[in-house]
């Protein structure tokens, strides 16, 4: 048992570790229920579950900071945080917010339980069909003083 307690932490550990490096592709999916993106995220590890349970964070960080292009029927959108250094000013909200089990997980839902896996090299390449919360994203990252409401003035 012990030894299974301290694979999963070590796993935990490195999926953070990977997750720092934040190496992702992010792409529309589709149109997603209204208040929600659909999006298709790809992660990237040399083990391919880290790079699955990476999914869902690096999907809410791509919304946040990346938005991603148009296509499959959708249109591009831009990221939630206009500010390129946003991240790096609430760098310690930012660090509990992307914790394992962290308030991330409040605004992201996988979407279909297949994923599709692809072997470049060394590594592999996941992607998974997630939704993301984006107006309940947005209230909360507002509320918290980290991006300005979109009613607030230029």
């Amino acid at each position: 048992m012990l030894l299974m307690v301290s694979s999963v932490i070590y796993a935990g550990r490195r999926a953070n570790k990977l997750t720092d490096q934040w190496r992702y592709e992010l792409e529309c999916a589709g149109n997603g229920q209204q208040g929600t993106y659909l999006v298709r995220v790809w992660s990237y590890s040399k083990n391919p579950r880290v790079a699955y349970e990476q999914c869902s964070k690096n999907a809410v960080h791509g919304v946040i900071f990346k938005g991603f292009a148009g296509g499959q029927g959708c249109t591009a959108q831009r990221p939630l945080a206009q500010n390129p250094g946003v991240e790096q000013e609430h760098a310690d909200f930012f660090k509990h917010f992307f914790d394992n089990g962290g308030e991330y997980m409040k605004y992201v839902q996988v979407k279909s339980p297949e994923r599709q896996t692809v072997k470049i090299k060394s590594e592999y390449k996941v992607g998974v069909v997630v939704s993301v919360a984006k107006d309940q994203l947005r209230r909360a990252l507002e509320q918290a003083g980290v991006i300005r409401g979109l009613s607030t003035g230029f």
